[in-house]
């Protein structure tokens, strides 16, 4: 493929004026099994580009490893896209944001308690020089300097709000460059942080979804040449749990994307296709209260989260009919879905119980985080004993993110880091009894200055006023269930329980899950993560993309952390995200 340049009057490609017209489309956020059919519905949207992120936490989840396995087989993902005839976007980070967890940083990276992320700390700048030592070799070859599909690189992700050190992104700049990145750098800032976000010689874009005549406008103040971008326009936004499930006007959208257009600017649409947080790979708010971001990432998007074309699909695929060449092939009609009824779910095995199957307990004076543990995903659960029988105050001075207290086995109470929760009373009804607190981690901050969000029970944590001085900490990954051992569900669960039933397919086809009476937890299929539901909303079901399933007997399990329904669960052909505003 030809090589992009940034020329005064705009951009060019094999020596051609040339528009960019991307939409967002997260490998990472999609089964790959499903990464051609998208593709494919996004050259017939009529763009010429898709754009992704690069997960470093998903990649490297732990200090030394570096994977490219599966769902993260990226050059494989650029093979489908250059086949299609897209070029691509990417974007490294180190940091993306992306309500992706911990904005895409690694969770072993908070084991050094005083690191700056995000800065010319020495120890960040390293981790980040063996991340990109480790993922930019097997792509040179994609870069359009070669002849492959990747035709700009973004260096790092809207900076401008959280910093304003050019030095910091220089360095970044240096290590691209050194790593073999010989293709045009840009960044990308809200139009009020273009000035802190950039740096001489690097294009600079701007994020907006409204009031694009205005964002262009800042945009050309700042940079008075060169090409017009808008890097991210948002078209929708994401939900978090709790709140609402977010829509956005069709009409209004598509309008300002033709006026974006008619500018004779570039575009990257965010999201072309939302997809899915798979497994605990959701990221989280805090503006003074913590907010975690829901398990569908929608978004309101062209394609919804099974991959199907929206109305909005229809409505910007016509506006881009005004502007640049569009196929005149027709558009997929929805994939089939599947109902495949009500599953059983016979058979348990009790979380606290088999702790030991799940993970080694390390001893301290103190409870150990999640990333003192070794692990970047999942629960970490602290056990102590009760000194004497009678009343307790357990008291922790931080709570990441939601704690369950359990003694000897029964459930005494929840602290949750939204309610600013730090203190539970209860009775202990023995000497010696079991004290047991399963910390969930809900997704770690992925914006702002709150990204150094460790999990676990952090600081003091006292019993009655005193530090029991012997602890048992376990990080809790979950990544495979196969050690546990199950039997007949002979009485109803207490405390947090593992479920599992089966189920025939003849035809695999996407279908979604609906945890209809359960309270809170997770759920696999064949051992594939689907991520977390919540009776508390606004999403009541959980897709599950069709390569999941296989023809002949499927396996479903749910983790449920509170009161489990009966009946089981339903697999249906429809999905539920919940209220909207509308």
């Amino acid at each position: 493929m030809p090589r992009l340049e940034i020329a005064a009057d705009g951009f060019r490609l094999d020596d051609q004026p040339f528009r960019i017209v991307s939409g967002a489309l997260h490998y990472f956020r999609v089964h790959p099994e499903q990464w051609a059919d998208r593709l494919r519905k996004a050259r017939l949207l009529g763009l010429n580009t898709v754009e992704t992120y690069v997960p470093w936490n998903l990649h490297a989840p732990r200090r030394g490893e570096f994977r490219w396995d599966a769902g993260l087989d990226l050059p494989g993902f650029l093979d489908l896209a250059a086949a299609e005839g897209l070029h691509v976007l990417l974007r490294p980070g180190p940091y993306i944001c992306a309500e992706w967890e911990g904005g895409g940083l690694p969770s072993w990276l908070l084991t050094d308690d005083d690191i700056a992320l995000r800065s010319r700390d020495p120890r960040f700048l390293a981790a980040v020089d063996g991340y990109l030592a480790a993922l930019l070799p097997p792509l040179l070859p994609y870069l359009g300097s070669n002849g492959g599909p990747v035709v700009a690189v973004q260096l790092e992700n809207e900076y401008g709000a959280f910093g304003d050190d050019a030095g910091y992104l220089t360095e970044l700049a240096a290590l691209l460059h050194r790593h073999g990145v010989d293709v045009p750098l840009f960044t990308c800032d809200q139009p009020g942080d273009l000035a802190r976000g950039g740096l001489d010689g690097v294009l600079a874009t701007a994020n907006f979804g409204s009031r694009a005549a205005e964002g262009l406008a800042r945009l050309r103040e700042h940079q008075p040449s060169g090409p017009l971008m808008c890097a991210e326009f948002w078209i929708g936004w994401f939900d978090r749990w709790g709140g609402i499930h977010h829509r956005r006007d069709v009409r209004a959208a598509a309008a300002e994307l033709d006026t974006l257009l008619a500018a004779g600017a570039s575009v990257n649409i965010y999201m072309f296709h939302g997809g899915t947080n798979f497994g605990f790979t959701n990221g989280a708010n805090d503006k003074g209260t913590y907010r975690p971001t829901a398990t569908s990432y929608d978004y309101d998007a062209l394609l919804d989260e099974a991959g199907d074309p929206t109305p909005k699909y229809a409505a910007f695929r016509e506006v881009l009919a005004r502007h640049t060449p569009v196929p005149a092939e027709p558009v997929p009609a929805p994939a089939p879905k599947a109902d495949y009824g009500t599953v059983e779910l016979t058979h348990v095995a009790g979380l606290l119980e088999q702790a030991d199957a799940l993970g080694a307990a390390v001893g301290a004076e103190r409870p150990l985080g999640l990333e003192e543990l070794g692990e970047p995903f999942g629960f970490v659960l602290h056990e102590t004993e009760l000194t004497a029988p009678g009343p307790v105050l357990l008291c922790a001075e931080q709570v990441r993110d939601r704690a369950q207290v359990f003694v000897d086995g029964q459930p005494v109470g929840v602290l949750e880091r939204e309610n600013h929760e730090h203190a539970l009373a209860f009775i202990a009804p023995r000497a010696g009894a079991r004290l047991a607190v399963l910390v969930e981690n809900q997704g770690r901050v992925n914006y702002g200055q709150g990204l150094h969000d460790r999990k676990g029970l952090l600081g003091r944590v006292t019993v009655n006023g005193r530090e029991p001085g012997a602890w048992r900490s376990r990080a809790l990954s979950l990544e495979s269930l196969d050690a546990l051992a199950f039997g007949p569900a002979d009485t109803p669960a207490v405390g947090p329980t593992f479920h599992r039933g089966w189920f025939e397919v003849d035809t695999p086809r996407d279908t979604f899950l609906a945890p209809d009476g359960w309270t809170k937890g997770l759920a696999w299929i064949n051992g594939f993560a689907l991520g977390r539901y919540w009776s508390r909303g606004p999403q009541s079901t959980l897709y599950v993309p069709g390569p999941v399933l296989r023809p002949g007997r499927n396996e479903v399990t749910v983790l449920e952390l509170h009161a489990s329904a009966t009946g089981g669960v339903r697999l249906r052909d429809t999905p539920d995200l919940g209220v909207t505003e509308e």
